[in-house]
This record gives structure tokens, sequence and C-alpha cells, in this order.
């Protein structure tokens, strides 16, 4: 468990934190219509007769976004409930047509599961742990205000009025901002293998409710509240730090903390109310009259279970087992989705390439990845995604190195050049004259002229100062330009030192 505690006039305080994270289900259509669920559309150009209440209008459950959820829950290790029903959630909002809500209370269509969260000694995480989840129910999303400057105007975009949402309910075992961060990533990367979401917090595909409490060490639970729609994991940590601090001094000066809805203010760094929930919301659930329950047959969970991928734990475990990799390069090729593509492609394409077993080539193929790929792109301003340089392009280069056509330090060259132009290492390679030089003699010679130039280096070498024997490496290499292999560098300066 997290040692994260604030510290009061009076002490020390424990923070306890649960979050319910609306994650919206990709579908072609939304939860009860056949209306499109693109982001970014024209406002209200995707509304269905059904999305803005017409009378007379039925729902009709999509069956793909029922598919979806129960993946995800399968993905977490759930309880699917072969049984469950949709309920009427009663209460008014200008951007929810119907005047209620269709959402599951009473029974969810996934019940408890888990994931589990790593240790992270920097961020103060010190052991893995494993958080419990609830329940995941599925719902349907409400419209979007939009506030004129003019005080008295608001405009209403449907577009995203009955969109299927998963909401992910977790349970109050979250005890630090760093805590709630690592799980807020691993569900996110969790959905994005499955594919159940695209997790895009920016775009609002992607919210989190932060319920946060204190206590003193050992007390009884505190008064929670509920900060809503937070839409990147930076400003989940902030939120859990600025309200946990404000719940402390309130309660340190003799107030008392009030279960209650906030916002939070990313210029302020604050939280503030946005209405009392001290006396619980009457929402009047009721089964919903004109759905019936959603009943799951073998069939259905069998196809949902075939179809999950390889999920980034069981991935990770893969990699460092099979594939012999560190437990930093097989978490960080591991973290999302389309890292772990990319890499298996190019993984795939290095072996055929070089000839040899994934296993004998994986080690060359991460490093390059994560050294140098990564890092070029970073410079640029490219995502993976969109980067110049295919995976078949990285093995063409790393077979080169390989068989010993060009060193590491050329490939850099070589990769510079790919990004810019587009074209293969092997052209550039010839194009621009980048071949090593393994001529033992040209080698030897060189060698020579260094030996003969540092004859007091020579002699401490020989006299124990082994250090010594990199810079005569990098002398030779410098005089040619650093064409020379370096494996036969080191052999023939070995013989002619030792």
């Amino acid at each position: 468990m997290s040692n994260y505690r604030i510290q009061g006039e009076t002490g020390e305080w424990e923070v306890v934190i649960g979050l319910e994270v609306h994650a919206q289900v990709t579908s072609q259509a939304k939860l009860f219509s056949s209306a499109a669920t693109q982001f970014g559309a024209e406002p209200n150009t995707q509304v269905s007769l059904v999305d803005a209440a017409m009378p007379g209008m039925l729902p009709v459950v999509n069956r793909e976004c029922i598919r979806q959820a129960v993946r995800t829950g399968m993905a977490i290790d759930a309880q699917i409930n072969r049984w469950s029903r949709f309920d009427r959630k009663n209460y008014f909002y200008a951007d929810l047509p119907q005047g209620y809500q269709i959402s599951q209370l009473y029974h969810p269509l996934v019940g408890e599961g888990a994931l589990t969260i790593d240790a992270d000694e920097k961020a103060g995480i010190p052991e893995a742990r494993r958080i419990g989840i609830e329940r995941i129910h599925v719902e349907q999303d409400a419209g979007k205000l939009m506030h004129d400057q003019h005080p008295t105007m608001s405009y209403v975009d449907l577009n995203r009025s009955g969109v299927a949402l998963m909401e992910i309910v977790s349970r109050p075992d979250l005890t630090s901002p760093a805590e709630a961060g690592a799980y807020v990533r691993k569900l996110r990367s969790i959905l994005r293998y499955v594919g159940s979401c695209d997790g895009n917090m920016e775009e609002g595909s992607m919210r989190a409710d932060v319920n946060v409490s204190v206590r003193k060490p050992g007390e009884e639970l505190g008064t929670r509240t509920e900060t809503k729609n937070v839409n990147s994991v930076r400003f989940v940590m902030a939120v859990i730090e600025s309200e946990a601090r404000r719940q402390v001094d309130l309660i340190e000066d003799g107030g008392a903390v009030v279960q209650e809805t906030r916002l939070y203010d990313p210029d302020r760094n604050e939280t503030r109310s946005m209405r009392s929930k001290e006396d619980a919301h009457d929402y009047r659930y009721f089964p919903d009259p004109d759905l019936l329950p959603l009943e799951l047959d073998d069939g259905f969970l069998a196809e949902c279970r075939n179809s999950l991928p390889e999920l980034p734990d069981a991935k990770r475990a893969r990699y460092e087992g099979e594939l012999g990799l560190s437990a930093y390069n097989a978490n960080a090729l591991t973290a999302e989705v389309e890292t772990a593509r990319w890499f298996e492609e190019l993984l795939g394409e290095t072996a055929a390439a070089q000839g040899k077993p994934e296993k004998d080539v994986a080690k060359q193929a991460a490093n390059w990845l994560m050294s140098e790929l990564l890092g070029a792109l970073n410079k640029i301003g490219a995502s993976l995604d969109a980067s110049p340089v295919s995976p078949k392009a990285g093995a063409e280069l790393l077979a080169l190195v390989g068989e010993g056509t060009i060193s590491g330090s050329i490939a850099k060259q070589v990769l510079e050049f790919m990004l810019e132009t587009g074209d293969g290492a092997t052209a550039i390679v010839e194009r621009e004259g980048l071949k090593q030089e393994s001529d033992t003699g040209a080698i030897e010679a060189e060698i020579d002229k260094v030996l003969e130039a540092n004859p007091d280096k020579v002699e401490q070498y020989r006299g124990g100062k082994d250090k010594l024997f990199g810079f005569f490496v990098g002398q030779v290499m410098k005089a040619m330009q650093g064409k020379a292999n370096p494996q036969v560098i080191n052999e023939l300066l070995k013989q002619k030192l030792g």
C-alpha cells in the first residue's frame, strides 16, 4: 500500500479514493438507435428520432455495445451476469430530451472484477496492488450544452445523446494520486487492447468521476465528495491532491465535509462546489418498460471470450519469459497496444530478414525501437503510428547492423536519412558511402598510427590501466570516420597491446 499521507496541524491523514470511469463504447451506432457516433461532426447531425425523444419512438439495444462491455468485463476477470436489466434514472437536464437516462442500477451487465497496478518506487507505489472493480454497467450518454459569452444563451448539441457508455466503478481501494494515475493508465491500456474504447480522454470518450475522502489512520471512512468529468490522468491526480488538502484544512478548522458534487478548475488547481448531495437524490429508478432484460447465452459468451487479444500483463510476461527482454523494456513495449503491435511486426520482419528465431533478435529489435526510433520520432514530433519508417524498413536497417555491413553508430545516421527521405537503409548506405570497413589491413595500419602517436598511453595500458583500451578504440574509429568494424578493431588492438 502507498505511504502517501496529507500532513495537517493535528497529524497525518489518509486519503481514500474511488473512481467511476465513463468509457465510450467503440461502435458505429448508439446504444439504442442507429445514429452515428463519429467524433467532431457538425452539431445535431447525428441524432435519430429515438435520441431526440420523439413521441412513440422505442429503443432497440445495439448488440455490439453489449458485446464490447462483456469483453471488457472478461478482460478484468469480472463476473459476467447472464441476466441483466435496464432501469430508468429520472432527472432533468436540458441536454437529455427524454427526461430520464436509461442505465443499470440493480442488475448490471458486469459484476466484480479487478486489475493490477504495478510497483513504481519513483512514483511512490512500493508494491504491485490489485484494485477491486465493483461493477461495469452500460448506460446512455447525455448531449452537450455549449454556453455563449452572452450570459443568457446556451445551445444544445445532441450528437452525443444516446452514445453507449460503460461506467466502470472501482472499489475505494486507491490510497494516493500516484495509484489513481496508475489505475487509470492501466484501465485505459486494457480498453485499448480489447478495442472496446479508444481511451481518448481529450476527446471526452473516457472521463473519470473522482471520489475522495480523508481520515486519520485506522479510523472510519470520512464523508466523500465526487469531482465530475475529469478528462486527463494528470488532472485526476491533481484533483485528489487538491481536494484531500481542502478537506483536511476544512476539518482541522472546525468545519465538516459535506457529501456533494464538485468540479475541477485546472487554471486555479482547485475544486469548487457544483451541487449538494447531502441528501441523496431520489432518481426514482424503475425497470425500463420499453426494454426486455438482457439474457446472454453460451454461444455469445464464448464468442466474446475467444475474440479477446493477448492482454498487456500476459504479453509482458511472455516478452520477459520467452523473448528474454528486460522488465523495463517489456513494460514499456506493452503499455500501449500500438507500441506492442509495431514491435511484434518489427520482430517478425527482423527474424525473417536475418534468418534467425525471434528470441535471438528480440533484444536487438526492442533496444533499437525503444532507444533509437522512439527518441528520433519524439524529436520530430511524430508518433509511432505516423512513423516514416515502417517495421519492415526498420528490420532492413537492423539486418545491416547484424551482418556487420554498418556499425551501430552509423545506423543512427542511416535512421536520420530514412526519417528525412523515406528511402530504404540499403540504398542510403550505398548512396552515402557508409558501408563499414572490415579490411583488417586498413584497420591495422590505422591502429599502428594511433599506438605510435600515443606511446605514453600504451605504456600506461600495459602497466595495468585497462580503461585506456576504450581510448584506443575511439581514436581508431575517429581516424576511420566511424566506418571501421568495432569487432575487428577490438581483436587487432588486443593482439598488438597484449
